[in-house]
C-alpha cells in the first residue's frame, strides 16, 4: 500500500514539514559528495547503541559527540529510495499534524519522536554497533499523532495489482493500524529477518510516543510566531488530488460532486485531477478549470458517468471557492 494524501486539507502552508523535508534533503546531498569518507561519517553522526553501552567505545566521543547523534541520526538516509519513502510519509501526515499544532510546538513534537524513537532502538539493541539513520522513527511519531487527530480521515491509497494502478481510499485508523502491527510482526522475527537493516522498535517507539504526547501538544497556547506564519504562509491552492462521493439515484445515469479551489484558483485557473469511486467511466481524470470561474459554477463531462447498457451518463462537477 502506497498512501497518496489524505481527503484533510491543512489551513496554512506546512512550513516546518517542508522545511524538514528540505534539511533531509539537503543533508543526504551532503552524503554523497563524501565518498569513501560516508562510513566513518555515519558512524560519528548516526546512532550507535555500542557507544552507550560500552565504555571502550564510549571513551573515544566526547559528550557533545554523543548528544549530537541523539539528533543527527534523524536527518541521515542510507540511500535514495530510504530518504524518498521518509519524506513521502511526512509529506502525507506532517501537514495536518503542524496544522493542529502550530508550526513550533509541531517542531518541538517532531524532534521529541524522534528522540523517543533513538531511545527505543537503544533499548532494544543496547550493544549493536550498526549504525542506525533515519527520520522513520520521528515520522512514525506523526503518524502516530495523526491517527488520534484523525482517525476518521480517509487515506487516498495507491494499490498496483499486476502492475496497473488502482486507487482505493482507506480510514485512517485502518491504514495507520495495519502499519503498525506490521512493524511489531517484523520486530518480532527471530534472527536476521527481525532486524534486516530496519530500526522496527525506533518505528514502534516513535509511533507509540506521538500517539501519547500529541494531546497534551495540541493543548499548549498558540505563540505569536505560529500566528505570523498562518498569516504568512497561507494556502493559496487547494489539493491537485480530490475524491467526489456521489450518490446518484437508481436509474440516473449521471454523478454529482464538489471540487473545492481557492480564490486564486478561481482567478488564474487550475487542473484538477478528479477521483470517482464506483461504476464511473473512469476512476481518475484530469479537469481544466478556466481562469474567472466562479462559485458554484457546474462543469459537465460527457460520457463519463455511470454506464447503463449502451450508453454512459455525465459528471456534474459544482465548483467551491472557498479561502
Amino acid at each position: 500500500m502506497i498512501p497518496i494524501r489524505d481527503q484533510i486539507p491543512s489551513r496554512s502552508y506546512p512550513v516546518v514539514t517542508q522545511g524538514i523535508i528540505g534539511l533531509n534533503v539537503l543533508v543526504f546531498l551532503f552524503q554523497m559528495t563524501l565518498g569513501e569518507n560516508i562510513e566513518p561519517f555515519i558512524y560519528t553522526y548516526g546512532l550507535v547503541p555500542a557507544r552507550y553501552s560500552v565504555p571502550e567505545i564510549a571513551a573515544h566521543f566526547s559528550f557533545g559527540e554523543q548528544a549530537l547523534a541523539l539528533l543527527s541520526f534523524m536527518f541521515l538516509h542510507g540511500g535514495f529510495f530510504h530518504l524518498l519513502g521518509n519524506m513521502w510519509s511526512l509529506y502525507i501526515f506532517g501537514d495536518n499534524v503542524e496544522d493542529r499544532m502550530g508550526s513550533t510546538r509541531f517542531l518541538l513534537f517532531y524532534l521529541l519522536c524522534g528522540w523517543a524513537s533513538g531511545f527505543a532502538h537503544l533499548w532494544s539493541n543496547w550493544a549493536s554497533t550498526v549504525p542506525t539513520i533515519g527520520a522513520s522513527g520521528a515520522i512514525a511519531g506523526v503518524m502516530g499523532a495523526y491517527l488520534i487527530l484523525f482517525p476518521k480521515a480517509r487515506i487516498i491509497t495507491l494499490i498496483p495489482i499486476f502492475f496497473i494502478p488502482y486507487f482505493i481510499e482507506i480510514p485512517a485508523v485502518v491504514f495507520l493500524g495495519i502499519w503498525f502491527l506490521f512493524q511489531f510482526f517484523y520486530a518480532s522475527l527471530p534472527g536476521p529477518e527481525g532486524g534486516g537493516g530496519i530500526a522496527w522498535w525506533a518505528h514502534i517507539g516513535g509511533f507509540v510516543f506521538g500517539m501519547i504526547v500529541v494531546k497534551l501538544f495540541s493543548r499548549l497556547p498558540e505563540s505569536r510566531i505560529d500566528e505570523k506564519l498562518s498569516e504568512t504562509f497561507a494556502r493559496h491552492s487547494t489539493p491537485r488530488l480530490q475524491y467526489i462521493h456521489p450518490e446518484p439515484e437508481p436509474d440516473d445515469l449521471d454523478l454529482h460532486g464538489t471540487v473545492v479551489i481557492t480564490s486564486k484558483e478561481s482567478r488564474n485557473g487550475t487542473r484538477k485531477m478528479i477521483g470517482v469511486p464506483g461504476d464511473a467511466a473512469r476512476r481518475t481524470f484530469m479537469v481544466t478549470i478556466p481562469p474567472g470561474t466562479e462559485n458554484g459554477t457546474r462543469i459537465r463531462l460527457a460520457g463519463l458517468g455511470r454506464k447503463g447498457g449502451d450508453r454512459s451518463g455525465d459528471i456534474y462537477l459544482k465548483i467551491s471557492v472557498e479561502d
